[in-house]
């Protein structure tokens, strides 16, 4: 009777597409290359067992200059390399054209959704606020992941306020994965911290610095880079650091 009742229940669970909440019989990973979107970074995706998981949620977390950006545009340049189609939800309007096309992005190829470039103060609220520009955001993500055939997906969440992105409903980090479950894309998200703690996604931890050229937002030029990356998987399916340095 009690093995009738489990079979039951996990019939259950998979018709509601509830099946990975199980210790047992979970759905078998796919491991070939189709399956990953490669960073085209050797000693990355070297690490990555072959790049970011397709069908997932995954993040590249850090401070300031620590290369997290840089590291989302390789990813997307080399997803338009191959000819597939790339999106950038920019939050807070902090996309760099000129950064992009060095990059090695075909524009052609991008879908850039801009967001708001207002400030506020640490108090602040309504329309214009960091938890409505950030709800914005993740509307625009869910119509992009919805709509499908993108290969790479990034949300920009790397300037917001510390205070805003635990004000995220948990609950939105589960919505992402059910979307994408079973596509070709790979969502990613860039964070001061770690963030969604995808089931089945990485966690890119950074550290290090990259080094620029010019003062502004706007006119400034990557000249090269200094990274360590720590690959963390839930599921263990990756595991392991990487140091990586670049020169433009």
């Amino acid at each position: 009777m009690a093995n009738h009742a489990l079979a039951g229940l996990e019939t259950a669970l998979r018709a509601r597409k509830l099946d990975r909440t199980l210790t047992t019989a979970l759905p078998l990973e796919r491991r070939d290359a189709s399956a990953l979107v490669a960073t085209d970074i050797a000693a990355l995706d070297a690490c990555l067992r072959g790049g970011l998981p397709r069908g997932q949620l995954s993040e590249i977390a850090g401070p300031p200059s620590s290369g997290r950006t840089t590291l989302a545009l390789q990813t997307m340049a080399a997803s338009t390399r191959r000819g597939e189609i790339a999106a950038f939800v920019d939050t807070f309007d902090r996309f760099d054209v000129a950064s992009a096309a060095a990059a090695g992005i075909d524009l052609d190829r991008l879908l850039w959704i801009r967001g708001s470039d207002r400030t506020w103060g640490p108090a602040s609220a309504g329309p214009d606020g960091p938890d409505a520009i950030i709800n914005r955001a993740l509307k625009a993500l869910n119509l992009v992941l919805q709509a499908g055939g993108f290969a790479c997906v990034v949300l920009d969440l790397a300037d917001a306020p510390p205070a805003a992105l635990t004000r995220i409903p948990y609950t939105t980090w589960l919505r992402v994965p059910r979307i994408i479950e079973g596509h070709d894309t790979a969502c990613l998200l860039l964070t001061p911290q770690p963030l969604a703690r995808s089931a089945g996604g990485l966690t890119l931890v950074l550290t290090g610095r990259t080094r620029w050229t010019g003062d502004a937002d706007r006119n400034r030029h990557l000249t090269g880079a200094d990274l360590t990356v720590r690959v963390v998987s839930p599921r263990r399916r990756v595991d392991g650091e990487v140091t990586l340095t670049a020169q433009s």
